[in-house]
C-alpha cells in the first residue's frame, strides 16, 4: 500500500513539475499552472514570512490610521465626501465586524476630527505626513519582498508616488461608489428596475459592484506599490482573486462573530479590539497573497517546486557586469536611447534582483550613473567609454563587496594559494591588455537595435562625450 501511494504521488509529482509550462496549452497548461499557484502559496505561508509581514502591517496599521485617514480627510473634505467617511469606512472595510465595526468606525472618525492640522505646528506637520508616508514605506517593503526586491524607491519617488496614493486613491474610490450610485437613482435605471428581467440584472449587478470595486482597487494596489514594472494583467489576475477572496472571508468572519458570542464572554470590553487586529491580519494576508499570485502570472518560470533563491555564481556576476555595461555602452556610443532597469530585465531575460544589483554594484564603482526620470532611472557612462580598460572594469566586478570588515586581506594567508590568484589575475590582465570597452561597441549589435530603437538621431562617433 505505501509503495503503491508513493508512485501515485511520484506521478502527480512529475505531472505537475516536470514539463515547461511555455511547452504545455490548453486545459492542460491551466490545471498544471493552478496546481502550482496553490503549492507555491502553501509553501510561502507555511514558511511564515507572509505572515510575520501582515503581523507587522497590523501594528504599523493601527499606529497610522488616524493620521492616514487625516491627510485623505483633508482633500476628501473639499470635494464633499467628509460626512459620508464613516458610511464608506464601515462598509467597505469594518463591515465583517458587526455592529462592533460601526462602533470602530465611529470612533476612528472622532479621532481625525480631533486632528486639528492647523494646531499641530510644523513639527507636528512632519510627523503626522513620516507617519503617513512610513506606513505606505512598510506596505511597500513587504510587497517589494514578494517580488523579491530589496531596495525601495528613491526618497522624491516615495514623497510624489506615495502622497499621490494617499491623497487620490480615497477620491477615486469614493467617486466611483458616488457614480455608480448616481447611475442607479437614474430614471433610465428606475424604469429598467420596473421590468423583468432587468430590474433582477440590476439588483445582482448592485451586489457585484462592491466587489468590482474591491477588484479594481487591489489591481491598482499591485500595479502601482511594488518598486517594479508589474503587467496589468498579472496585477488584474492577483485583484481578482484576492478582491472575491477578501469579500467571502469578510463574509465568513461576520457569521462566525453573529454566530457565536463567546468571544464577548470571554475578552469582555476588549472583544472588539481582538476582532479588530484578526480583521486586519486576514486583510493584510489575503493582499498579500494576491500579490504573490500576480507574480507568479508574471514569471512563471519561478514556481519551482523548492523556492528559487537569485544567487548569482562568480561567472554570472562577472559576465552580466560586462553585459550591463556593453548595452549601456553600446546605446551611448551609438546615440541610442539610454537604458532603464525594466527594459534590461526585459532584454536579458532575467529576473529583477541580480540585474538591479549588479547596476548597483556598477554606480558604486564608478562605472556607470543612474540619471532619475519619471518613467524610471535611466543609466550612463561615467566615463568616456575609450578610457575604460576592460580589465580593470572586470577586477571592479571581482573586487566589488569587499571592504572593512570583509576582504581577502583578513584572511589567513596560504602563499600557494595566494601565488595561483596572482597568476590567475595576471593571466586576465595579459589577455585583455590595452582593450578598452570602445573596442566591443564599435561595430553595430543588429540584436540590440531591434530591441531598443534609434533615438532618431545621428550616430555618435566620438566615443566618450556621445556629442
Amino acid at each position: 500500500m505505501i509503495h503503491i501511494l508513493n508512485n501515485r504521488l511520484a506521478q502527480l509529482t512529475g505531472f505537475i513539475w516536470d514539463d515547461d509550462l511555455r511547452v504545455l496549452s490548453g486545459v492542460r497548461r491551466l490545471v498544471v499552472f493552478i496546481l502550482r499557484v496553490m503549492h507555491m502559496l502553501l509553501r510561502e505561508l507555511l514558511g511564515g514570512q507572509l505572515n510575520l509581514r501582515a503581523m507587522s502591517l497590523v501594528y504599523t496599521t493601527l499606529l497610522s490610521i488616524v493620521p492616514l485617514l487625516a491627510v485623505s480627510f483633508s482633500v476628501l473634505k473639499g470635494l464633499g465626501y467628509h460626512q459620508r467617511l464613516e458610511t464608506y469606512l464601515f462598509g467597505i472595510m469594518l463591515e465583517p465586524l458587526g455592529p462592533g465595526g460601526a462602533e470602530v468606525a465611529s470612533m476612528i472618525i472622532g479621532f481625525v476630527d480631533n486632528v486639528k492640522v492647523g494646531m499641530l505646528g510644523s513639527l507636528g506637520f512632519a510627523l503626522l505626513i513620516y507617519t503617513v508616508i512610513a506606513l505606505v514605506q512598510k506596505i511597500e517593503a513587504a510587497f517589494n519582498f514578494v517580488w523579491q526586491i530589496e531596495r525601495l524607491r528613491s526618497l522624491p519617488q516615495r514623497l510624489s508616488n506615495y502622497l499621490s496614493v494617499i491623497t487620490i486613491g480615497p477620491v477615486l474610490i469614493f467617486s466611483a461608489i458616488g457614480v455608480t450610485a448616481a447611475m442607479l437613482n437614474t430614471e433610465l435605471a428606475v424604469r429598467l428596475a420596473s421590468s423583468e428581467p432587468f430590474g433582477t440584472l440590476l439588483v445582482y449587478a448592485g451586489k457585484l459592484v462592491p466587489y468590482v470595486l474591491v477588484c479594481l482597487a487591489f489591481t491598482i494596489i499591485y500595479v502601482l506599490i511594488p518598486n517594479t514594472r508589474v503587467q496589468f494583467t498579472a496585477a488584474l489576475v492577483g485583484g481578482v482573486l484576492a478582491g472575491v477572496l477578501w469579500k467571502f472571508t469578510g463574509w465568513g468572519f461576520a457569521t462566525f462573530i453573529a454566530s457565536s458570542a463567546k468571544y464577548a464572554a470571554i475578552y469582555s470590553s476588549f472583544a472588539i479590539l481582538i476582532l479588530l487586529l484578526i480583521w486586519l491580519y486576514l486583510s493584510w494576508l489575503i493582499l498579500l497573497v494576491g500579490s504573490q499570485i500576480a507574480y507568479f502570472v508574471q514569471n512563471p518560470r519561478f514556481m519551482t517546486l523548492r523556492r528559487v533563491h537569485f544567487v548569482l555564481s562568480n561567472r554570472m556576476r562577472e559576465q552580466l557586469a560586462l553585459q550591463i555595461m556593453y548595452l549601456i555602452a553600446y546605446s551611448h556610443y551609438h546615440n541610442r536611447p539610454a537604458w532603464r532597469l525594466e527594459q534590461l530585465i526585459e532584454y536579458l531575460g532575467l529576473p529583477d534582483e541580480p540585474v538591479s544589483r549588479t547596476l548597483d554594484v556598477l554606480v558604486d564603482t564608478g562605472y556607470l550613473t543612474g540619471l532619475e526620470r519619471p518613467d524610471g532611472d535611466e543609466y550612463l557612462p561615467s566615463h568616456a567609454i575609450e578610457t575604460v580598460m576592460l580589465d580593470e572594469l572586470l577586477a571592479a566586478v571581482r573586487m566589488a563587496g569587499e571592504g572593512r570588515f570583509l576582504s581577502t586581506a583578513q584572511m589567513t594567508s596560504q602563499p600557494a594559494v595566494d601565488a595561483l590568484m596572482d597568476e590567475i589575475g595576471a593571466a586576465c590582465k595579459s589577455s585583455l591588455a590595452g582593450r578598452t570597452l570602445l573596442s566591443l561597441v564599435e561595430a553595430v549589435d543588429e540584436r540590440v537595435e531591434r530591441a531598443l530603437p534609434a533615438a532618431g538621431r545621428a550616430p555618435v562617433r566620438d566615443a566618450g562625450t556621445g556629442t
